[in-house]
């Protein structure tokens, strides 16, 4: 289990386009977050007091134009990873820890990073839909590393075209230049192959995963990669998922450890494991 070191108290407004194009001031003023010695630790620790928050479904797109979206009221499984890791990454990037503008400016910049290929923001294609192409965007900026060929997998490939398919579900899809980029983009990620352990398997690796390890739940259905996110927590002697789940309707931990969860769950075929590095690479150092 992660061993945590100090309370950082943070007493700043931030700022997110929630509902509109205008930014809304966050209603936390102040949030109390229990550190760890690396980043996953962090991650680990940040993520539990989230535990609770609401679960809500695309709030990156209620504006018409892309712009970073930060919102700490209210998470998909996605969003709650990416912000849990910016502020995990920040915090370890902050050179003075007191620097609480310091510590926004990085939380934002490596949510940026993170959330958007080569982290530039140029319209809603640019955003990294697709976990396959979100794991070797942040890889290649040495933030984490796919560990699942290391504990086990086997690899396989997989096309995609869930969102060129269903394009009812993705509105700016109307956009005939949007489509064509999101359909590069599954070209892109259909020819490339990839590790992932089948769900029948996890019981025997799980022993080789640890806290803060990002776990990716693969879809069973055709055209899609990736269905769900969270972050692997130990407990009772095993590993469970701490996750922003649809099901339950907020932020929480599995009430069964990971492998029960997705031998239980038929949308899911297995999972990708990704770790976090545990020296943080500088922001001038990472990939451009």
């Amino acid at each position: 289990m992660a061993k945590t070191f100090g309370t950082l108290f943070l007493l700043f407004h931030l700022y997110f386009t929630a509902f509109s194009q205008e930014p809304i001031v966050s209603d936390i003023r102040q949030v109390t977050v229990t550190v760890g010695k690396t980043p996953a630790e962090t991650a680990v620790t940040i993520g539990k007091t989230l535990i609770g928050r609401p679960y809500v479904a695309h709030t990156l797109d209620r504006s018409p134009e892309e712009k970073l979206v930060v919102n700490f009221r209210e998470f998909d499984c996605t969003t709650f990873l990416e912000t849990t890791l910016a502020l995990a990454l920040g915090w370890h990037e902050l050179s003075d820890k007191q620097n609480l503008n310091q510590y926004d400016e990085l939380f934002q910049k490596n949510l940026t990073r993170i959330r958007y290929r080569n982290g530039v923001i140029n319209g809603y294609a640019s955003r990294l839909h697709y976990f396959s192409e979100w794991l070797m965007d942040n890889e290649r900026q040495g933030l984490i590393h796919d560990i699942t060929g290391e504990i086990g997998g086997i690899q396989v490939s997989k096309p995609v075209s869930y969102m060129t398919a269903c394009t009812w579900k993705y509105p700016k899809l109307s956009d005939s230049t949007v489509y064509r980029q999101i359909a590069q983009c599954e070209a892109a990620i259909s020819q490339q192959s990839f590790w992932f352990i089948p769900k029948k398997q996890i019981r025997a690796i799980e022993s080789r995963l640890k806290d803060g390890d990002i776990v990716m739940l693969t879809a069973a259905r055709t055209g899609l990669d990736m269905k769900h996110v969270g972050f692997v927590v130990w407990q009772n002697g095993r590993p469970y998922l701490l996750h922003a789940s649809s099901e339950y309707g907020e932020v929480m931990i599995t009430k069964q450890p990971l492998a029960d969860y997705v031998q239980a769950n038929k949308s899911f075929s297995g999972i990708r494991v990704a770790r976090l590095n545990e020296q943080v690479p500088a922001m001038s150092a990472r990939a451009q």
